[in-house]
């Protein structure tokens, strides 16, 4: 069992999508979704620029991994398809990816295209770059309402769970161990919290 830890630099529910009973990470972290195995867990914290340093936004199980045609594809995420006219849960689906006949990525209307609609190359290009996304039900996602992480895990055995630029993995067994246990002492499960940056969104 490995845990990855990064900064979730931007909250707005769409990487990660913690909606529908399920979250997934489909967008965004390609070399995180290119190593996290089935079992591994995924940890996001949060952002200086917000003060949110050292919080928890979010851990999840890595439960399931899928190409993203899988995924665009799958009829148990097609809720997970954004609907700009819908809820905020809805407009940030994050079921976007779909390839033509010609090999070419299709990218829905969503958090990722221009404001106009249209395709976003640098998103499709990063995002794509690992055709790969991962699935968890066994998660908690506290968004902009997360938990300062116990002072343990933040240096004082040695490592840091919070990264920096990047990604963190390279932790000790035992660390992550406790972290895990940590997690679930916390008594969460699934959607606890708003994302912090709909603040930011009409």
């Amino acid at each position: 069992m490995r845990l990855f830890s990064y900064v979730v630099a931007r909250d707005y529910g769409f990487a990660p999508n913690p909606f529908f009973n399920v979250c997934t990470l489909a967008t965004c972290k390609p070399e995180i979704r290119r190593l996290a195995a089935v079992g591994d867990w995924v940890v996001g914290t949060g952002t200086a620029e917000r003060g949110r340093t050292g919080y928890l936004v979010y851990a999840m199980k890595v439960g399931e991994t899928k190409t993203l045609e899988q995924y665009f594809d799958d009829p148990r995420f097609q809720l997970k398809k954004p609907n700009l006219r819908g809820s905020k849960k809805q407009a940030f689906g994050d079921n976007i990816y779909s390839k033509a006949p010609s090999g070419e990525w299709l990218q829905l209307d969503s958090h990722h295209t221009f404001p106009d609609g249209s395709p976003n190359p640098a998103n499709i290009k990063n995002d794509t770059r690992t055709n790969r996304m991962l699935v968890g039900t066994e998660y908690v996602y506290c968004g902009g309402e997360g938990p300062p992480i116990a002072a343990k895990f933040r240096g004082l055995s040695g490592a840091d769970i919070c990264a920096g630029r990047g990604h963190k993995s390279r932790f000790p067994d035992a660390f992550v161990k406790a972290f895990v246990d940590w997690i679930n002492e916390l008594g969460m499960r699934q959607y606890i919290g708003e994302p912090l940056d709909w603040t930011r969104t009409p």
